[in-house]
């Protein structure tokens, strides 16, 4: 029954921000590691963000850091991404999906993900960044 539902995505202006959820049902977030990824049209999938599940470290991919935040609030048993400076770039479909292991760092998170070990749920949310 785990399942991931996204949400908080929209069209924004260039410069605006956006706080994308993940809520969790059927498991419990607290002892999982989470990943963020985006995928626009034609790109392949890619990551943005990782939270980890033993000791909250927290890590970005190159093209977020200092524009991106991940937290957890485990009272809703939901993941969050803040967003903010939004670029055109931006534009994509965002996912998020657990790991059941911690993290060290975003690098980690991507060769977990490219060996197939997170695991994706929901249709992820759209977010659109135009003038």
């Amino acid at each position: 029954q785990l399942q991931l539902v996204e949400s908080g995505g929209g069209l924004v202006q260039p410069g605006g921000s956006l706080r994308l959820s993940c809520a969790a049902s059927g498991f419990t977030l607290d002892g999982y590691s989470i990943g963020w990824f985006r995928q626009a049209p034609g790109n392949k999938r890619e990551g943005v963000a990782c939270i980890s599940s033993s000791d909250g470290v927290m890590d970005y991919a190159e093209s977020v850091r200092g524009r991106a935040a991940i937290s957890r609030d485990n009272a809703k048993n939901t993941v969050y991404l803040q967003l903010n400076n939004l670029k055109p770039e931006d534009t994509a479909n965002y996912y998020c999906a657990v790991y059941s292991k911690p993290l060290s760092s975003f690098i980690q998170a991507l060769v977990r993900y490219y060996a197939g070990e997170f695991e994706h749920w929901g249709q992820g949310t759209q977010v659109t960044v135009s003038s």
